[in-house]
């Protein structure tokens, strides 16, 4: 199994890199950050400090959108970082939310978000694609390469992302859901004729390594709200009984209403809909054996990244403990003699 960790590009951006930097120093293989502009500073700015000052780490979004951003310029820029600091780089995309709420927008169309992962991906694997009426390619770019992971939650963004994606992000740790979720997209991807094996799975939560179990439940919080936004939309969309497992939607009946200027911050107002419960199962909480336990269980269903979120008072210690105990319970044993 890889590692990630999910930070916030909260001011100073130093702040980030170093963050960036300790994760790597601890044996993750990603660093994701949140993409919202108005909320947070400028991720890709940042992108590019971070692979400065780093040897192996990959960095990109969890998630941006096709709505903030022309697909082009998105594009244009993983590949010049990609130039810079050699293919280094992946995007994970969704149809968005805070990003696109702030400015009182909403969520792109599936069919949006479909052509947005096709014109970004092959412009920033240095090929062609039509867009717009036009045969784009960036005549500067040779040799790029780029993955695109689709965040989805809902029926229909999870059949797309099991026909173009390279990878699904799960943002939630509940197990029922992701072993729905991933048959789901492995179905979708057999039908479309792709191998269901060849989409990499990627479970995103929050992380706190501790033993104060309802400080770490009220860190953890925020999330259980982040994640009923997208609940909600389902729900509006399908009904409460509808194609989606009663642990997905049953959580947000006392929802009443989102703060986005407290979107992803620990100890937030409007979150105390979301119970224990729900925590417990969306998110990785308690000592390092319980991490690996849960972790063991998700890798038996087919994840094959978990990114952790470090929106917590409890960052470097939750990023040593990954280092130098879980991480290395979870990856294969090898042996200097046999």
């Amino acid at each position: 199994m890889q590692f990630g960790a999910v930070l916030q590009t909260n001011p100073p951006a130093s702040r980030t890199v170093y963050l960036a930097k300790l994760a790597e120093q601890h044996g993750f293989d990603y660093a994701w950050t949140f993409d919202s502009h108005l909320l947070w500073q400028e991720p890709y700015v940042i992108y590019s400090q971070i692979l400065a000052e780093t040897h192996r780490i990959k960095v990109g979004p969890m998630v941006t959108n096709p709505a903030t951003r022309d697909w082009t310029v998105t594009a244009s820029t993983y590949a010049t970082l990609n130039e810079m600091y050699g293919n280094r780089t992946i995007c994970g995309i969704g149809r968005g939310d805070s990003a696109v709420r702030v400015t009182n927008g909403k969520p792109t169309t599936l069919r949006d978000l479909r052509e947005a992962v096709h014109v970004i991906r092959e412009l920033a694997n240095s090929r062609s694609v039509e867009y717009n009426g036009a045969t784009l390619q960036f005549p500067w770019s040779v040799g790029s390469e780029l993955e695109v992971w689709v965040a989805a939650y809902g029926p229909l963004a999870l059949k797309l992302t099991g026909e173009v994606g390279d990878g699904f992000i799960l943002q939630m740790a509940d197990l029922d859901v992701a072993e729905w979720m991933i048959r789901t997209v492995r179905d979708a991807a057999e039908k479309a004729g792709r191998d269901p094996l060849s989409i990499k799975f990627c479970v995103a939560a929050p992380m706190y390594i501790g033993d104060d179990v309802q400080h770490m439940r009220d860190q953890c919080r925020w999330f259980g709200g982040m994640v009923g936004n997208h609940v909600a939309d389902i729900v509006a969309k399908y009904g409460a009984d509808g194609a989606v497992p009663k642990a997905l939607t049953d959580y947000i009946k006392d929802r009443e209403g989102y703060d986005y200027n407290e979107h992803g911050r620990a100890g937030n107002s409007h979150t105390a809909f979301v119970p224990d419960e729900i925590v417990d199962r969306f998110c990785l909480i308690g000592t390092a054996d319980q991490h690996i336990e849960k972790l063991k269980a998700l890798q038996g269903l087919g994840v094959d990244q978990f990114a952790g979120y470090l929106q917590h008072d409890n960052k470097e210690e939750t990023l040593r403990v990954y280092g130098e105990t879980v991480i290395p319970a979870m990856r294969d044993l090898i042996t200097a003699k046999a």
